[in-house]
């Protein structure tokens, strides 16, 4: 049985049980990322609006200093925005990314659309947080409003009931 996420722009998104919309987008070093090819383990597809902005900047740094959360149970974060892979390239050799950051440059927001989490007002993607076992279905979702910080503790939650 699927739940919905509650998402604040009123789109629909991926349901908690749903397999998760596939994709496949190129990450800051230009290598095409595809989302089933990652079958086998765990991911986490966190979409974001922009690289170099303050918050996006601290959810990210939040990820980098807590990587191991993610490596233990051997997911593969992919962080997901709409800049081309050259920005996210500069603003991860600034920031020590060492994860994928993946362009959803063109068609533009594409897959923030197939996630329900593309701001068609602003041409960007909001911040939405799919957590997906290893059989690529949906286990924990969340999409925040804009302006609004995601709360690190519940990627702790969900990741310790994946772990289950």
């Amino acid at each position: 049985m699927s739940q919905q996420v509650a998402n604040p722009l009123g789109l629909v998104s991926p349901a908690v049980g749903e397999e998760a919309p596939d994709f496949t987008l190129v990450n800051q070093f230009g290598e095409e990322v595809t989302l089933s090819a990652l079958r086998g383990r765990p991911a986490v597809v966190v979409f974001f609006p922009f690289a170099f902005s303050g918050i996006c900047t601290g959810e990210l740094c939040e990820i980098r200093d807590n990587i191991s959360l993610f490596s233990g149970l051997d997911a593969r974060v992919l962080a997901v925005s709409v800049d081309s892979k050259f920005a996210l390239r500069a603003w991860a050799d600034q920031q020590g990314y060492d994860f994928d950051l993946l362009a959803d440059f063109w068609p533009h927001g594409a897959a923030a659309r197939a996630y329900g989490v593309f701001d068609e007002e602003s041409g960007m993607a909001v911040r939405g947080t799919f957590i997906l076992d290893a059989d690529g279905v949906v286990r924990y979702g969340v999409v925040n409003p804009r302006g609004q910080a995601r709360d690190f503790e519940a990627y702790r939650q969900a990741l310790a009931e994946l772990a289950e």
